[in-house]
């Protein structure tokens, strides 16, 4: 008897696993940067492509090496970690920064944001939450724990007036619903249950609103429509039916 023929898979040969994420470490403190990259390395989908001990190596560095994330001091000498943010973000669409500081204070909130930046977290941040942080900003979501979405609100509510932002005349009534409760801090499951849409539709209305209003993530969609008053601090967009109140940025 002749040997029965070969049969092929249909589903083909198994899919490759996807590249890890990389990741940049800068910090002028060499046992925190050790530390970091020690904690980044033990994460088998994540990998160390370089360090830094001040703003102008990271900016270099991250040049060079093209990363996915940057985790970035604030204090650093010669270039400090907000203007490294600026100039990383200006250079690089691709890499996201995930600031990382000590201080918890509001004028870097405002400042790494407005820098480009798609989080901020303390120091102190227990591990397992700041190796899940590198994969939420890698995957382009913005990430800003509640404490941060306080004081950045608080920063608007100081602010005299709104600023004039012509690219809000081409978004859509449908859309501008979604940026209001984006700013407010609710999550894409919290927004989906409150328009009654699909997590897909959502991702596409937030697709556009990045595209016409020229943001890099979510992050700076909150910016954008707390300076141009389309949510004000401290009173909330008129609630919609079905609307959950928020509990936190980002989205889970």
């Amino acid at each position: 008897m002749s040997a029965a023929p070969a049969t092929l898979d249909p589903a083909g040969p198994p899919a490759a696993p996807p590249a890890p994420i990389g990741v940049v470490i800068a910090d002028d403190q060499a046992l925190l940067r050790g530390s970091f990259e020690v904690l980044v390395g033990s994460a088998p989908d994540l990998r160390v492509l370089g360090t830094a001990e001040d703003g102008e190596r990271a900016v270099a560095v991250a040049a060079r090496v093209r990363p996915d994330v940057v985790l970035m001091d604030v204090r650093m000498p010669n270039v400090d970690g907000i203007e490294a943010t600026a100039r990383i973000c200006a250079a690089q669409a691709g890499v996201r920064v995930l600031i990382l500081t000590t201080f918890d204070l509001d004028e870097y909130v405002y400042a790494a944001l407005r820098a480009g930046a798609s989080g901020f977290l303390l120091k102190d941040t227990p591990p397992a939450d700041l190796l899940a942080a590198i994969r939420v900003v890698a995957s382009g979501e913005a990430l800003l724990s509640p404490s941060v979405t306080r004081r950045l609100i608080t920063e608007f509510a100081a602010r005299p007036a709104a600023r004039p932002l012509p690219a809000l005349d081409a978004v859509t009534a449908r859309e501008r619903e979604v940026l209001r409760l984006v700013a407010e801090g609710l999550s894409n499951t919290e927004i989906t249950e409150a328009l009654h849409v699909s997590r897909g539709t959502l991702k596409t209305h937030v697709g556009r609103l990045l595209h016409k209003l020229g943001a890099r993530d979510r992050a700076q969609l909150v910016i954008a429509a707390y300076e141009s008053g389309l949510v004000t601090a401290g009173r909330r967009a008129e609630p919609l039916p079905g609307a959950l109140p928020g509990r936190g940025s980002g989205d889970r």
